[in-house]
């Protein structure tokens, strides 16, 4: 049975068809259009398409935002102007077949625990290293979504009392310390405090280009550079510290990390494991998580949200 999966980022909508082994059989892409009416036609049309060439069974959409208990409206969109909006009965009338609406990492987090690194395990959760920080959580075989349905934003704990203003509207949150936008934070605090030594090369890239992005980073950190790894393992110790925690209320077999960052691997996922193991409670005295990098990169959001698709909250 194919369904389509559709996932609703701030610059691109990517959709495709999905088989139940979550292999994507077709896959299409358009800009995101910045009128809301013009973005709920585009995924229509988009799922209309590909549903004409495939015998699909229901469509599932991925958005960013908090989803309501019955996957059916946004209560509300960080980058896109929904409040409440019934977005599941706008669609289906649209589209004409089931739709179910759900926030991406979450769906980005089914897809690993279905047909990626969580494959086999019963309790997961997972961390998507981005602009922000994403969260989905897996237990006992089944995606947890909370009382209101907005469960697992994991990026959104307070982590530092009195700490760095987020856009959520509180100060502190977990994704201003471990983030993509983070790990660049950190690298211009080290080119600013250190040129000459530390933030020399990290200061040379931003003379040249007028900022230091994350694939700059990436890339020096990849050639050993003191003061990109430096930057790197201050967010790796946010991150893993923040691990140990979740861990106490959780208790996941299983960290999955995702997000461009984590296409850096174990030199990511060792100071992660380092900072887990100091801030777990009973550490020594207790079995611990395992850490694994996202495998299904940027697909996880359309295999993920058109395996839900059509299923009950």
């Amino acid at each position: 049975m194919l369904k389509v999966g559709i996932d609703i980022g701030g610059t691109k909508i990517a959709g495709g068809v999905v088989d139940p082994e979550g292999r994507i059989v077709e896959k299409l892409r358009v800009e995101t259009p910045t009128d809301t009416r013009a973005l709920a036609d585009a995924v229509a049309v988009m799922a209309r398409d590909l549903s004409a060439r495939h015998e699909v069974a229901a469509v599932g959409v991925a958005a960013a935002g908090f989803i309501d208990r019955e996957r059916a409206s946004v209560i509300h969109a960080p980058n896109i102007d929904w409040h409440d909006e019934p977005l599941k009965a706008i669609l289906e009338e649209r589209i004409g077949m089931p739709v179910t609406i759900e926030n991406d990492a979450n769906a980005a987090g089914w897809a690993e625990y279905r047909f990626g690194a969580g494959r086999g395990v019963d309790d997961m959760a997972m961390l998507t290293l981005g602009t922000g920080v994403g969260g989905a959580i897996v237990l006992d075989g089944r995606l947890f979504r909370g009382g209101h349905g907005i469960a697992a934003e994991l990026g959104h704990t307070r982590f530092l009392r009195d700490g760095r203003p987020c856009g959520c509207g509180q100060n502190g949150c977990l994704e201003q310390y471990a983030s993509g936008r983070a790990l660049q934070r950190e690298a211009n605090d080290i080119a600013d405090q250190d040129r000459e030594g530390l933030g020399r090369r990290l200061a040379a890239v931003r003379d040249a280009k007028g900022v230091i992005t994350g694939p700059a980073i990436a890339r020096l950190v990849l050639a050993d550079d003191a003061g990109a790894l430096e930057a790197l393992r201050r967010i790796a110790t946010s991150l893993g510290e923040a691990c140990g925690g979740f861990q106490a209320v959780l208790d996941p077999e299983l960290f999955v990390i995702g997000g461009g960052v984590a296409q850096l691997g174990d030199i990511l996922l060792d100071p992660v494991r380092l900072a887990y193991e100091t801030s777990l409670p009973g550490f020594g005295e207790r079995p611990v998580a395992r850490f694994a990098i996202a495998q299904l990169i940027n697909d996880a959001g359309i295999i993920g949200v058109a395996d839900l698709a059509g299923e009950s909250a």
